[in-house]
């Protein structure tokens, strides 16, 4: 399907467990470039029982994955076709889905994001394109991170596009014009997890962690983690946070207020360090952690040279959903939406999965 205009959903499922996010986009090329406007938009809260479920499934069996598999499909369709009745929107193209990630082994060939069913183009009678990761893990790579496309595309102006969601990622253009992306260090999995120890969803403008004083023991712990030296490509899954992550942290007899300031020193200094080799000069922040003013200033802070840009509330709540938006738009087009220099893949593909009702 290559044309010049097209009206799509995108829609995405972070690890933070925030809730389903949904964009209606426009998409268009003219010129040789892509430009973009983010229509209505949503995020649907998960109920208690459905992050419960979703917490626990990295432990559940296969038999126990199929059923979860199939449940979030009916919700995923659900979701989206009230998102669809509520804002009366017609004549889509495609809803581009990304699902939600439970297993995520690339080094074991292995990476599954549920409500990727072929029964949801049945369920929203729209020509669905999702499954993302999958095939690139099957071509060798990381299977992420996959918005790097969306960021040469949609975002070429600035040097480093940053995204501070359940884990920090950035993308920029190395010298050979080559684009390079992979994951840097857990953020809202973990920043959340002793939010709710708090009674709270998250930790609002990181005001909790600023108030509790950073342990240095801690801290040289985390930033000795073995991933910081590892060479790119590399991806986080929720099986680090939970099997190295967080059980080095609960070594230390620490407040829950001193936990939090000093894993978000932690992530500062590790984005830091990212940052200062690839010599940005302007940096795009999105996702929830852009919220987390704590962590700005502590960013900023370390990097004196360099503007930490945080835009608009959509483009920082969805920019996620609008460049799964443009993979399936890409994914229609027979072109190029996963990048081999990103994630390590034996080649550059079009990836996804193309579902008609």
């Amino acid at each position: 399907m290559t044309k010049e205009n097209y009206n799509v959903i995108g829609v995405m499922s972070g690890t933070s467990l925030d809730g389903i996010d949904l964009a209606h986009i426009f998409l268009g090329f003219s010129n040789g470039k892509w430009h973009y406007e983010i229509k209505e938009t949503a995020t649907i809260p998960y109920t208690e029982e459905w992050i419960a479920l979703l917490k626990k499934a990295v432990d559940y069996s296969q038999s126990e994955l199929t059923i979860l598999n199939k449940d979030y499909t009916l919700l995923l369709s659900a979701v989206i076709n009230n998102f669809i009745s509520d804002n009366a929107i017609n004549g889509l193209d495609a809803v581009c889905s990304h699902g939600h990630t439970i297993l995520h082994q690339p080094q074991n060939g292995f990476t599954l994001q549920i409500g990727n069913l072929p029964e949801i183009a049945l369920n929203t009678r729209q020509t669905v394109v999702c499954d993302f990761r999958v095939q690139d893990v099957e071509l060798g790579g990381q299977g992420a991170p996959l918005v790097p496309i969306g960021d040469r595309l949609l975002f070429a102006g600035y040097d480093c596009c940053l995204n501070l969601g359940g884990f920090s990622n950035i993308s920029f253009e190395d010298n050979n014009n080559q684009r390079i992306a992979f994951d840097i260090s857990p953020v809202n999995t973990v920043l959340n997890f002793y939010s709710n120890q708090l009674g709270l969803e998250y930790d609002g403008g990181g005001k909790i962690a600023a108030s509790g004083n950073c342990s240095q023991a801690l801290l040289n712990g985390l930033n000795a983690l073995e991933f910081y030296s590892l060479p790119h490509p590399k991806s986080l899954g929720f099986e680090y946070v939970k099997d190295i992550v967080l059980p080095l942290i609960e070594k230390h007899s620490l407040s829950i207020e001193d936990k939090l300031c000093t894993f978000t020193h932690h992530i500062s200094e590790q984005l830091a360090v990212v940052i200062n080799k690839t010599g940005a000069r302007n940096v795009l922040a999105t996702g929830g952690g852009a919220y987390n003013t704590f962590l700005i200033k502590l960013l900023e802070e370390k990097l004196p040279k360099t503007s930490i840009v945080v835009p608009e509330d959509k483009t920082i709540q969805f920019k996620e959903a609008l460049v799964f938006a443009l993979l399936g738009v890409l994914k229609l087009r027979g072109e190029v939406n996963t990048l081999a220099s990103v994630t390590g893949a034996i080649h550059d593909h079009s990836s996804g999965k193309i579902y008609i009702p």
